[in-house]
């Protein structure tokens, strides 16, 4: 599919299947994630109908934007569609280089005031709808998107602080590697990434992987004590020298492809 550009958010209704259409074919309740990923949430994988929030760690912290782009890649490669909102500087070639697919992705930089109702459309019809949490939504706006996601079967994934989520997943460490004294390139980045929620996720969780991984899953010895049961591992990918996802968003911006552009009226 060639790219297009879309106008309004009523011009979203010919990028969503109908409000009253059941779930997309084989109703499929678990949409699936990296297997580095499974063990953070308690479906093994993104469920239908659920709210998995990315919070935004503190900028020593950062690395929410490759967490988003890891919990999308496997969704994306198995047919899903995916749609990312108030996010400007997403990165499109960083995202095609996880394996989302472009022709499936629906990109709206900058919502405006009609945000909430670009989300709503987009969660009737998406499988997954990532979006940055505007400083002013109100906790019933919150409520309802939570609650018509829940409906339509779509997965809701904000992006900041969002309270009453199953889940909240954040990169709460990271260090670089590939950079030597004074010379080297950026390589890939080991963190940590914490789960907390309610219900069957309510046990706090930690793993550690690489973002962007090495072409093999593999433990990363640990260099510290540590209680989490489950092992460390790496995210598939292979090692580039590149920065990280979300600083190479201007060199994407004259990249051409298979893309879906979304833009308010």
């Amino acid at each position: 599919m060639a790219g297009r550009m879309v106008v309004g958010s009523a011009a979203l209704a010919d990028l969503v299947r109908p409000a009253s259409a059941p779930d997309p074919v084989g109703g499929h309740r678990v949409l699936p994630v990296a297997p580095e990923l499974t063990g953070l949430l308690p479906n093994r994988g993104l469920r239908r109908g659920s709210t998995i929030a990315v919070a935004v760690g503190q900028p020593r912290r950062s690395g929410g934007t490759s967490l988003v782009l890891a919990l999308l890649a496997e969704a994306s490669r198995a047919g899903s569609w995916c749609a990312v909102v108030g996010v400007p500087t997403f990165g499109a070639g960083a995202a095609a280089e996880l394996g989302i697919a472009l022709d499936r992705l629906a990109l709206v930089p900058n919502p405006g005031p009609e945000w909430a109702t670009v989300v709503a459309a987009l969660i009737d019809g998406v499988d997954v709808v990532v979006t940055a949490v505007p400083a002013t939504v109100s906790a019933s706006v919150a409520t309802r998107l939570a609650a018509r996601a829940r409906q339509r079967g779509s997965v809701l994934v904000p992006y900041g602080r969002w309270d009453g989520a199953d889940v909240t997943l954040q990169v709460v460490r990271g260090i670089w590697e590939g950079l030597g004294s004074g010379r080297g390139r950026l390589r890939r980045r080991e963190v940590t990434v914490s789960a907390r929620g309610r219900g069957a996720a309510a046990r706090p969780k930690e793993i550690k992987v690489w973002l962007p991984g090495d072409e093999l899953t593999r433990v990363i010895p640990r260099t510290v004590p540590s209680t989490v049961s489950r092992p460390a591992v790496s995210l598939a990918g292979r090692p580039r020298p590149v920065p990280p996802a979300g600083d190479r968003a201007r060199a994407d911006a004259t990249r051409q492809g298979a893309l879906t552009l979304v833009s308010p009226a």
